[in-house]
């Protein structure tokens, strides 16, 4: 695929970037470098090749949904330095 100004022009505003006009022929080259690198992988044959979902390798270990024993209020009240009956205390932030 060939780009011309037109279609760099109409990607940039797209995507949102500005460059000079003395870049745009750079800008093009690239582009169509890239379009034709990417063209190439058409001509690979991936008919028995598995689409990726996910591309690492590693299996998440799920845990079951358990309940356990969790920490009481009166407990986690404990590791704060300033509290109240049901709060922890902390300096004012906002006037």
């Amino acid at each position: 695929m060939k780009i011309d100004k037109a279609i760099l022009k109409k990607i940039a505003h797209l995507a949102r970037l500005e460059f000079r006009e003395e870049d745009e022929q750079a800008m093009v080259s690239s582009m169509t470098d890239i379009l034709d690198w990417v063209e190439k992988l058409n001509e690979l044959d991936t008919d028995n090749v598995e689409p990726l979902t996910n591309m690492s390798s590693e299996v998440n270990g799920y845990r079951e949904d358990e309940v356990k024993e969790h920490l009481s209020h009166e407990r986690a009240l404990k590791n704060g330095p300033k509290t109240d009956e049901d709060y922890f205390r902390v300096p004012k932030v906002l006037d």
